[in-house]
């Protein structure tokens, strides 16, 4: 599966700029590892007067067919007629299109810290695919990308040329042409991320909610004013009509907001009149979960532990955004990461996603080599589920072998029970709790773990806090003692958010 992507350059302006812009050096091979094979750059040709790089696809079939079994994917026809025999491999499909989003993102957002000047400006470009699947012929192509601003020439592929008789393909040979002045290599790389698959017209992976952002992103600045804005959202959807019209709706209210010269949010601006004027509570789960992603962003952890997952309401959240790019759920109970997979919909997820999250079994007792080297593990409601005795043991697994540079731990505040009105008095808020702490026996606890493995802690509340009894919830943030004064910055502003 191949692709090039070429320019022509002045000595003044030379096109092994390409390079920068890209972010691949033209003097090396370079070979990067993706869900379905190996993605490599080269350069065929790099000079001040023209620069190609191609972007080389080699498949595993046996990976295709491994990850997409009993998942809905391969969706093409082809691929059904046998799991091994197929087009995929030398085909440019999404396969290809997902490369291109993981190896030259940079590129696609328009970013090049070397040549910021050069990454805005339009380049002379040329990209050729040699074979271009296209489910509408040659005549989609030139329907597709000319409006864009493409000269497109597309040769049919003849199914074999000794047998004319038999006619073409659906693959066509396809080169596009782009004078300076038209697009920018970032705008090139998106109009390819999104119409690949559409002219495909399949995926080979499950297609969720969060592929309608990714065609947003894509295509933001050409797609709400495509002539074929309809097809290439049905087809890059999979044809998911909840999905299509979600995304025409937000590409409609885009153009709105281009013609008025407004932002979006002022235009869908509708709301719902009871719910305007009558404010509803947000629950603590809600409440304490904002925390945790508070503390969390403000201590820069990408690669967070969430011990005691339970069924992955925390996973979840931390999914939706895409600065936590390592997401590990533990939990001792396999039924619970169970439910927590069903939640996630792990089975039906996004492969760039997928790669995201990792649900575990293993008991924070003991010590687990696995969890070692991460930016922060998360201890929500846990603590209190273990008989006294046993958190000697979770702490030297937490604090002394897995050592994140951050810990949170949230525990109820027991003096808070009595404004819950329907807790009988004397109870725990939960029958599995062993125990439940006043704020001062968190404190000296937690003050008490920090000393014994070298960590700073500081304490935020979470919920309305009382002014005699305190919040219904309270935090711990540990930080490793040599970023003390991270703590201290950390802590103000989770208190802030």
């Amino acid at each position: 599966m191949f692709l090039t992507i070429s320019t022509t350059g002045t000595p003044d302006r030379p096109a092994t700029d390409l390079g920068f812009l890209l972010h691949k050096h033209p003097g090396k091979a370079q070979a990067f590892s993706t869900s379905y094979g190996t993605a490599h750059v080269l350069y065929p040709e790099a000079t001040a007067e023209r620069c190609t790089a191609a972007l080389l696809l080699e498949v595993d079939p046996v990976a295709l067919v491994r990850r997409g079994k009993g998942k809905g994917r391969g969706g093409a026809p082809d691929a059904a007629l046998a799991q091994y025999v197929n087009d995929r491999p030398y085909a440019a499909s999404s396969l290809l299109a997902v490369a291109i989003g993981a190896v030259f993102s940079s590129a696609m957002r328009g970013l090049c810290a070397a040549r910021p000047e050069r990454a805005a400006q339009p380049l002379p470009l040329r990209v050729e695919v040699p074979a271009l699947p296209a489910r509408g012929g040659a005549e989609l192509v030139r329907a597709l990308f000319t409006p864009l601003g493409w000269t497109v020439t597309a040769t049919p592929v003849p199914l074999d040329e000794r047998f004319p008789e038999w006619g073409d393909s659906r693959y066509v040979r396809a080169v596009l042409d782009a004078p300076e002045g038209r697009l920018t290599l970032g705008e090139a790389l998106r109009h390819l991320y999104v119409l690949l698959p559409v002219l495909d017209d399949a995926k080979h992976y499950w297609v969720s909610a969060d592929e309608v952002d990714k065609l947003l992103r894509a295509g933001e600045g050409w797609l709400a004013g495509h002539p074929e804005q309809q097809l290439i959202t049905s087809r890059y959807l999979s044809r998911r009509r909840s999905l299509t019209r979600e995304a025409q709706e937000r590409l409609e209210l885009a153009r709105l907001a281009d013609a008025d010269d407004t932002d979006v949010t002022e235009i869908d601006n509708a709301v719902d009149e009871e719910s305007d004027t009558e404010e509803k509570p947000v629950p603590l789960a809600v409440r304490r979960r904002e925390a945790i992603l508070a503390a969390l962003t403000a201590a820069g952890a990408g690669r967070v532990l969430d011990l005691g997952c339970g069924q992955g309401q925390l996973v979840q959240a931390l999914l939706k955004d895409a600065r936590f790019t390592e997401i590990v759920g533990v939990d001792v109970s396999m039924r619970a990461l169970t439910v927590a997979s069903r939640r996630l919909k792990l089975d039906r997820m996004g492969d760039r996603r997928a790669e995201r999250v990792t649900l575990l079994q293993g008991s924070l007792a003991y010590t687990d080599k696995r969890l070692k080297g991460y930016d922060a593990a998360v201890l929500s409601e846990v603590i209190e589920h273990l008989d006294v005795e046993r958190l000697p043991a979770l702490e030297y697994a937490v604090f002394g072998s897995a050592r994140p540079r951050t810990v949170l731990v949230t525990t109820p505040n027991v003096e808070y029970n009595v404004r819950w009105e329907t807790l009988p008095a004397g109870h725990a808020r939960h029958g599995d709790h062993r125990f439940e702490w006043t704020r001062e026996e968190f404190r000296a606890w937690a003050r008490q773990v920090a000393e014994r493995h070298a960590y700073d802690v500081e304490f935020v509340p979470v919920g309305d806090e009382d002014p005699e009894v305190g919040p219904p919830t309270q935090m711990a943030v540990f930080h490793q003692a040599e970023k003390s004064a991270m703590a201290d910055r950390t802590a103000k502003e989770v208190r802030a958010a």
